[in-house]
């Protein structure tokens, strides 16, 4: 029988593969856009479009993974991932990669109902830390993918890194397949078969749970103005190419590392959740204020690595906060939930980003993305505002899992 800790060992390496491949088109994507005629618009909107096609389908993902249990549908968003990196590696025109990115977007629930595996297999007083295995694998991912699809494009050109996401996507699969166990129990699937998702709100503590939903939301849409941006950022601005914005990403995934991997539970004892996650937010917006006012690498570097301490502070935090107040049978359609809030943020954020961008691209080279990244600071700080909301204590009582509650 596999331990807990061997279980929370299999679905972060899950999830490392599954970002890598992930991490490694970042820096490339935009640029590999732009070689297919996109403009400024057109390149959010193919960031956006990914988005909407994930917020479309996550809370159908959580819902199932509710009903059937949480490994097919790892394994199934996982394989679809693999088609979408495999036509983006393909393709032979901007019209190509917007099919891809869809097809991608759809696919990708993997990650809410990883959220919801780790929450049906910790105790709440363990989730924080728990979560903090997925930010710690997100870190990782963006530490290696980033620069290894930098190093990729610059050596053997754009379509490579696609093809090389696409064969990890395929093997992260049959990894799910092979050795993950189901995490939910037969008598704990199929509850409420034919509920609207919408009734988690029926089985949660609403206060904390809408409150750090709305702030989810907001930070989201900051933050993806600016990973929109950033590779078109530092190449204008800077002239820095994707092998150095990939050494760049390659820093804020070790600094979302280092905290998520290994300080977040101490932290998260010492501080409390909601502290936390206000003290993230507000270096978040900091650091998304500062980023167009860089001067230089240094200032660069120091900006992004603000960046990664901010959001490496808030999401963990604010997704045990929401795993903590919904009772368990409603784990994975409130995860899904939560993460087709932030799949619409994503949405909006590089669409509305786009549209930002392209004002500063007829103006100066010095002011270029301004307007983007300083719009996506007052959003974090927006959310920030929100955080002082939450609940100062440590804990939430954990809600019982064969009742439901409208606390």
């Amino acid at each position: 029988m596999t331990t807990k800790r061997a279980q929370l060992g299999i679905i972060f390496l899950t999830i490392l593969i599954d970002m890598i491949g992930f991490g490694i088109v970042i820096p490339v994507l935009p640029l590999y856009a732009e070689h297919y005629g996109a403009t400024a618009q057109q390149n959010g909107l193919l960031v956006a479009v990914f988005s909407l096609a994930q917020f479309l389908f996550a809370p159908l993902w959580g819902k199932v993974s509710d009903r059937v249990g949480r490994k097919p549908v790892l394994f199934v968003s996982i394989l679809g991932s693999a088609i979408g990196f495999l036509l983006m590696g393909t393709a032979g025109a901007l019209w190509m990669l917007f099919v891809a990115r869809v097809i991608d977007g759809a696919a990708g629930g993997n990650i809410g109902t990883a959220q919801a595996y780790i929450a049906d297999i910790s105790t709440p007083e363990e989730r924080a830390r728990a979560m903090g295995l997925i930010g710690a694998a997100f870190g990782l991912g963006f530490m290696f993918g980033p620069a290894i699809g930098g190093l990729m494009s610059w050596k053997f050109g754009y379509q490579s890194p696609m093809l090389l996401a696409a064969g990890l996507a395929l093997a992260n699969a049959f990894l799910v397949l092979a050795i993950l166990p189901e995490s939910l129990p037969a008598d704990r699937r199929g509850i409420q078969r034919r509920s609207s998702i919408f009734e988690v709100l029926q089985h949660c503590n609403r206060r904390v749970y809408l409150s750090v939903t709305a702030i989810y939301f907001f930070l989201t849409t900051g933050f993806s103005m600016m990973t929109f941006v950033y590779a078109l950022f530092v190449s204008h601005r800077f002239g820095i190419g994707t092998l150095g914005t990939g050494n760049l990403l390659a820093l804020v995934g070790l600094i979302g590392v280092v905290i998520q991997g290994g300080l977040i539970g101490r932290l998260v004892k010492r501080c409390g959740e909601a502290r936390l996650a206000t003290s993230g937010a507000l270096i978040l917006a900091a650091s998304l204020f500062a980023l167009p006012l860089a001067t230089g690498l240094g200032t660069l570097v120091l900006y992004s690595a603000g960046v990664a301490v901010g959001n490496s502070l808030l999401m963990p935090t604010l997704t045990s906060l929401a795993s903590r107040s919904v009772d368990g049978h409603w784990q994975g359609r409130a995860l899904g939930l939560l993460q087709s809030g932030g799949a619409l943020a994503r949405w909006v954020g590089p669409a509305v980003g786009g549209c930002l961008l392209a004002l500063d691209v007829s103006r100066h080279a010095a002011v270029y993305a301004r307007t983007p990244l300083w719009l996506g600071s007052a959003l974090v700080a927006f959310a920030w505002a929100l955080t002082l909301l939450l609940p100062r204590k440590t804990a939430i009582a954990p809600l019982p899992a064969d009742e439901p509650t409208t606390a």
